[in-house]
């Protein structure tokens, strides 16, 4: 390139040194695209005429102004876009230095082009369409080109802030190419050959990819090809010596159902997918109009959450545990709760809390008060622990345990009587610097609660090597217990290899005296629910810790 700079500024050293200057400075903004493209291209046609013109006037003669003017036709030519073309052959013969020039410098220009228009198409750390490029292709296809039911499937990551937090933002971009890449194998394999609409993927931002499938010849087989790509997302992740693990919640909208167009189709893919995850991650979803609404009220709660976290119109309520086999209190499941008499409370915020995503706000929040109460009840010297229960928002974020830690060590060292309780869902998702966290946790008295055992996320082989205490049963597993015979058959088995596990069975939700009866046959070692006892404040649940009769009032019940 400096080659063709060269020559061009020694056609130009006779006719005036700043002429020249602003030529070369004019080629040098074009070529770095940091000047428009059409103004510069304009205002180059106009110097190289210039240039042209003062030849012309240094050699007149027929054979030159015959060249002279198809280079100036050739030049105009660029105003319509023409940058491929040679110098024409006139050109070539009588003035062969400038037509190498310029032949240069039109395919500089087409190199800057291309890498600017990569630049502005592409995803440089994925190499898939980004979201402009995308919106381009998707919207011509679901013009006219789709076929007569198409698919969207919106893809989020789950996990991968803390892996990349972790990591480092280099092992966090290796991580999306491989993402990238499983896709792209995944709609490889379901691409039919020589299709004239093969599937489009592309990745919008940060760890949110989409794929537009725009023939499928029902909405099974979209979900059929989501659930693929979800299973080849589930599969750890090894860059060198650096292993994680992460999944995905996959939203599914389908056009024209959802959406006639592609603004609608991404609303409606979008919601899909923030209910996946709000339905514990890892999940397929394919939209439904009543989602809409579900969505407004999430966010909605979401708002008045933090309003009520502002105007401290949130406090802790107690769950207490019971023992089975004497009656006595284990401990209590701390519960969120709106003060009495509150917006909070007339917004019925508590029971809306577990539906709505208020992120790390809340989660923090939570983990403080619990620990706060962790300690007054130690300097009461009560001896029953109390269950904090962890979203997936908070065990994903790194250093969560350093942070329960510094919030605990106020009231003095270990060990401390906590019980931290995780989904199924959450602990089979787990990487393994997480569970290496959990298993320090519990050197320091601090227990571990696996909750919703049963509903299927967790491998059964998985959980003997799990750093876990205590298995909470599913409630659907407790529900049927006392109607049907098969649910009694289940329930005793999950009980019998929980204890064969080492670990202590929790029966939630007991509200009938039936279920209390047989989980008590079969030998579940504790339980909760209102038959048991109503949440307290923690007054109350001190006073009734201190006063009451447990064994007999479990009796009575």
């Amino acid at each position: 390139m400096l080659a063709t700079l060269g020559k061009i500024s020694n056609r130009l050293l006779s006719v005036s040194a700043g002429v020249a200057a602003f030529v070369l400075t004019l080629l040098g903004f074009l070529l770095l695209g940091t000047l428009n493209q059409q103004i510069a291209a304009s205002l180059l046609i106009g110097l190289l005429a210039l240039v042209v013109v003062w030849m012309a006037a240094e050699r007149p003669n027929s054979r030159h102004a015959r060249a002279v003017q198809a280079l100036i036709d050739r030049l105009l030519a660029v105003g319509r876009g023409d940058l491929a073309s040679p110098a024409p052959p006139a050109v070539r013969e009588e003035l062969p230095a400038l037509a190498a020039a310029v032949d240069g410098l039109f395919e500089q220009v087409r190199s800057t082009l291309d890498d600017v228009h990569a630049m502005a198409m592409y995803d440089p750390v994925t190499a898939l369409p980004n979201r402009i490029h995308f919106r381009r292709e998707a919207e011509r296809l679901l013009a006219g080109g789709a076929g007569a039911c198409s698919a969207l499937l919106f893809i989020d990551l789950d996990g991968f802030k803390e892996v990349n937090d972790r990591l480092g933002h280099a092992h966090g971009d290796q991580v999306l190419a491989m993402v990238a890449n499983r896709l792209r194998v995944v709609l490889k394999a379901e691409a039919e050959p020589g299709s004239l609409m093969p599937p489009l993927l592309a990745r919008l931002a940060g760890d949110e990819f989409t794929m537009l499938l725009p023939d499928i010849p029902s909405p099974e087989e979209a979900e059929r090809i989501a659930r693929r790509a979800l299973e080849a997302l589930s599969e750890p992740y090894r860059s060198g010596a650096a292993c994680s693990w992460m999944s995905a919640s996959i939203g599914i909208a389908l056009c024209p159902e959802h959406g006639a167009d592609l603004t609608a189709v991404m609303k409606a893919a979008d919601v899909a997918m923030y209910h996946a995850k709000a339905s514990g991650r890892s999940r397929v979803c394919t939209y439904e109009p009543g989602l809409s609404r579900a969505s407004e009220e999430r966010a909605q709660t979401e708002w008045l959450l933090r309003q009520a976290l502002a105007r401290q119109e949130l406090e802790l309520g107690f769950d207490p545990r019971l023992c089975l086999r004497t009656g006595a209190i284990l401990g209590a499941e701390a519960l969120l709760r709106a003060r009495p008499g509150t917006d909070a409370a007339a917004h019925e915020l508590d029971r809306l809390a577990g539906q709505a995503l208020a992120g790390e706000e809340l989660g923090d929040w939570m983990v403080a008060r619990v620990a706060e109460a962790a300690i007054r009840w130690r300097e009461e010297a009560l001896d029953h622990r109390l269950c904090l229960k962890l979203e997936p928002v908070q065990i994903e974020r790194p250093g969560f345990a350093d942070r329960l830690r510094a919030a605990l060590a106020v009231g003095g060292p270990p060990p401390w009587r906590l019980e931290i309780e995780l989904s199924e869902a959450v602990i089979a998702k787990a990487d393994a610097a997480t569970l290496s966290a959990l298993a320090a946790l519990r050197t320091e008295g601090i227990t571990v609660t696996v909750s919703r055992f049963g509903s299927g996320q967790l491998a059964l082989a998985r959980i003997g090597d799990l750093p876990v205490d205590r298995v909470k049963l599913d409630p659907s597993l407790i529900a049927d217990i006392a109607g049907s015979e098969s649910a009694r058959t289940i329930v005793s088995a999950v009980i019998q290899l929980v204890h064969a596990l080492g670990c202590e069975a929790v029966a939630p939700g007991v509200e009938r005296q039936e279920q209390l009866e047989l989980l008590r046959a079969v030998g579940c070692d504790a339980v909760q629910g209102f038959l048991a006892a109503d949440p307290l404040d923690e007054p109350g649940f001190v006073a009734w810790a201190a006063g009451q009769d447990c064994k007999r009032s479990l009796a009575r019940a």
